[in-house]
Formats: C-alpha cells, structure tokens, sequence
C-alpha cells in the first residue's frame, strides 16, 4: 500500500474521522497554550517588563474576551467544517479572496508559534543536563532531537498524539498546582494579598504590554476547531472543549500569577521577577519543598515546551492540509497517510521548515531564546490576534446572508463586541510593540514584523484573484473543506 492517497478529493483526502472525544481536544487546545511554559516564563517576563502588578486580573480579562469571541467561532463551526477553520471562516464569511489572505496569515502565524518553540527547548534542557552530567550539548543539537520527536509523531494517529498529550499536560498542570500551593503557604509576612485581582492595578501605564504580553498564552485556544473533521459528536465535542480550555487556562494562569507574588508580596514581585526571570517559579519551589521538586518542575518545563510543539505542529499541518485538499496550495499538501490518516505531507513540510531554522540559528550563532523563541512567538501572537478578528467579522458577514435558528447574540452581538475589544488590543499591542520586543522605540522590527502581516495579506488578495482568474474550477471550491469537488471521481 503507498504511503499517501492519491486524490486529495473529500473521498481519498479525508482526516480521521471520530478519534477524538472532548477529553482528547481540550489535551490538544491546552497542551498548545503551555500552561508551564507561561507560568514559568511568560508572567516573570509580564512582571519584569511591565512593572504592572495586575497581572492575574489580565489573564481573566482576557478569559473573558476570548469567551466572548468563542460564542460566534463555535456557532459558524456547527455550519463550516474545515481543518483550516480561520481560512475557511472568512472564504465563507467574506468571500474566497479575503479567504486566500487569511490562510496565509495563519501560515505564518502558526508557523512562527512553532518553530520559536525549538529556541526555547535546548536553553530548558542545557541546565539539567550540566546539574546531572557537568556537561551539556549545544542547544541546537537539543533542538533536533525534539526536532526529530516532534516530525515523527506528527506522522502518526491524531488520537496517539492526544494521549501522550494528555500524559505531559496532566503532569504539567498538576506542578503547576502543587507550586501555587506552595506559595500559598509560605506567604510574605505582610500577608496574603489579592491586590492582582484589583482592576486599579492593571489600567496603569504599561497596560498595553501587559495585555500584549499576556494574550500569548491564549494561543491555541482556536485549535478545537481546527480538529473537528477528526472530532466525535463535533456539535458537542468541539463547544464544550473549546470553553473548556478557554477556562481552565484563565484561571490556572491568572491564580499561578497571583501565586507568584505571595512570597514577596505585590511589592516585591517585580524585582524578584527581574532577578530570577524563568527561574522564579524554580527557586520559590525549590525554598519551599527541596531540591528534587525543583528539578521535577525543570523538567516538566521541558516536557511542557514538547507538548506544546507537539499541538502546534499538528495544527498546523492540518492548515497546511486544507488549503491542499482545495489546491490553494498544491495538490500534494491535500493528500493523507493511507495508514494513519494524518496531513503526510503538511508534517513534513513543516519538519523540512525545522530543520532550515535551528541550522540558520545555529550557524549565525544568535541567541535561541530572545531572537527565536521570543521573537517568533510574538509575532505569531500578533497573526493570532488578526485572525481572531477577521473571524468575527466573518461570522456576521456569514449569518447576515444566511436564514439560521442561531439567535442573534450567537451570530451579530457576541462577534461584534469580541471585534471591538479584539481591536482595542491590537492597537495597544502596536502601540507597545517595541516593549513586548524589548527594543527601542525606534527600531525598525516593531514595524518590520506587524509589515510582515500586511505583505502576506496583499498577497493573499492577488493571489485568490489570479485563482478566480486562471483557475476558476480551484476558486469555487475555496473553504469548502470536505465538501471540495476537486479531484472527485466524475
């Protein structure tokens, strides 16, 4: 039997239908939004950069946006289905033009959330090999064993990635918890203080930042759609695991950011913050249960950078796959392993795109951690932000042309107050994109990257009207996911 199936048509192209229940989709939804990797990493840098001490309160602002937001993306999900659930939405929305631009938004966007992850992964393993051995490889010969994980498994069931999934983030969220226990015990002397949660101290100079900063550890919250095709009951399934995830990442970041400031009081936490970066967590677990919980919680950063690779990989290359199955791209980025049903070709592209990033780095010699890691995932936070919005635009545009039993708050109100508070953070987020980045307000990458978005989307639009133009059989099947004709029997 060869390896893939030979038509990318909605028969022969087809993903593996009814592998995953809810408990499996919200692994994959959260897995993505590394829940350690943010506590450990992203609320110091919050606290360091910003200065602003309304940190948990953020995260539970913007639970409550993406909320918001998720009452319309569910709703046009019980009506499209599609891997490529941004693209598709606005093909259907907004018409297959704008659709094309979008999909190359989401190209980048989740490619960049990728492969910044390999920056981060060797710097996490480099200490823990030189604590247990006195030795460590370089980061990027790290990189390509994750690198090399990270290909393979996404060749394999969508299901079996689930459950290993599910083994990481269980592990995860449960260190997550037994260290805010922690601090939670061993409060500053002054007392348990719940000034995080006050409004007052996240509406300060440096909101902007905060909530550009913060937004980040969101991403994946979108990918429960993108696993519909796959989903069991997908009318059921994708709703409750899409508020589920949504949930379980607010109030676990926001309580693990409150957590963070216990030991030190509110006062205190930015500058312990400054001085201990990524490694606060470590140290405070290491103060208050010993030396080997600190190591189990350095480890599981590992395992938590993995996961998280692991689910943006796999969305990715379901991307990759439905603009392959339409011919958007080509054909042969529409075709299945006949085996395991997974996106063959879109997992490897990704793979090759890997490899190319960790050597570059490797050769030129820059820093993994400020200029891949953090570098490349805010600027797939930015897409994602883009995305979010044109998908409620494109939810009402849908609906407006269309006869539906969704009630209006499902289809006009929700969508269209998620676009105003979608856009009042992505102005703040330009505002202060030269502090997220942590360059000077006059260097040319707080323009370049954004810049970035705005070429891919003119490009998009010119090329879904040379489409229209020279390949009109391609155009008319732009989002219709498995209900393309292309390369259908006749």
């Amino acid at each position: 039997m060869s390896l893939t199936q030979s038509k990318p048509s909605a028969v022969s192209a087809a993903l593996a239908g009814d592998r995953l229940g809810v408990p499996s989709v919200v692994f994959f939804v959260v897995s993505a939004a590394a829940p350690l990797m943010v506590v450990a990493g992203s609320v110091p840098t919050v606290y360091t950069v910003t200065g602003v001490i309304g940190v948990p309160f953020a995260f539970l602002l913007l639970g409550g946006i993406f909320a918001l937001f998720a009452v319309g993306y569910v709703t046009m999900a019980r009506h499209v289905v599609n891997a490529g659930a941004f693209y598709a939405y606005a093909a259907q929305g907004l018409g297959r033009t704008p659709g094309v631009a979008v999909a190359w938004v989401a190209l980048l966007a989740y490619n960049a959330l990728q492969l910044g992850l390999y920056g981060i992964i060797g710097s996490a393993v480099e200490p823990l090999l030189l604590d247990w051995f006195g030795s460590s490889p370089a980061w990027w010969v790290i990189a390509l064993v994750t690198w090399a994980l990270t290909g393979l498994l996404g060749l394999m069931r969508v299901d079996i990635n689930g459950r290993i999934l599910s083994v990481l983030l269980i592990l995860e969220i449960a260190v997550v918890l037994v260290f805010d226990l922690g601090d939670l015990a061993n409060a500053a002397p002054s007392g348990i203080s719940f000034a995080g949660f006050n409004p007052g101290e996240l509406f300060v100079p440096g909101v902007g930042a905060a909530l550009a900063t913060v937004v980040a550890g969101f991403a994946g919250i979108e990918s429960s759609v993108v696993f519909a095709e796959e989903s069991k009951d997908r009318n059921r399934t994708v709703p409750i695991a899409t508020y589920t995830g949504i949930a379980i990442i607010a109030i676990l970041y926001a309580i693990s950011a409150w957590a963070q400031t216990l030991p030190t009081g509110p006062d205190g936490i930015v500058k312990a913050a400054t001085d201990l970066g990524p490694g606060l967590i470590f140290e405070y677990a290491g103060q208050h249960f010993g030396g080997t919980v600190s190591t189990i919680g350095s480890v599981l950063f590992v395992t938590s950078s993995l996961a998280c690779m692991i689910a943006f990989h796999n969305t990715t290359a379901r991307y990759i796959f439905a603009l392959g199955r339409e011919n958007v791209l080509p054909s042969l980025f529409g075709r299945t392993s006949a085996r395991t049903s997974a996106p063959v070709a879109g997992s490897l592209l990704q793979t090759v795109l890997g490899l190319i990033v960790i050597l570059l780095y490797a050769v030129l010699g820059l820093d993994p951690v400020t200029k891949l890691f953090f570098t490349f995932g805010t600027f797939g936070g930015l897409g994602l932000l883009l995305m979010l919005t044109i998908t409620s635009v494109s939810v009402i545009a849908y609906f407006a042309r269309r006869p539906t039993e969704e009630t209006a708050w499902r289809t006009k109100f929700a969508p269209a107050l998620s676009i105003v508070a979608l856009s009042v953070i992505i102005g703040l987020t330009l505002i202060n994109f030269d502090t997220v980045l942590g360059v000077a307000p006059d260097a040319p990458i707080r323009w370049v990257l954004p810049g970035i978005f705005l070429v891919a989307i003119i490009f998009g639009l010119v090329w879904g009207e040379m489409l229209k133009k020279i390949r009109p059989d391609v155009y008319a099947n732009i989002g219709l996911g498995p209900q393309a004709v292309i390369g259908a029997p006749k």
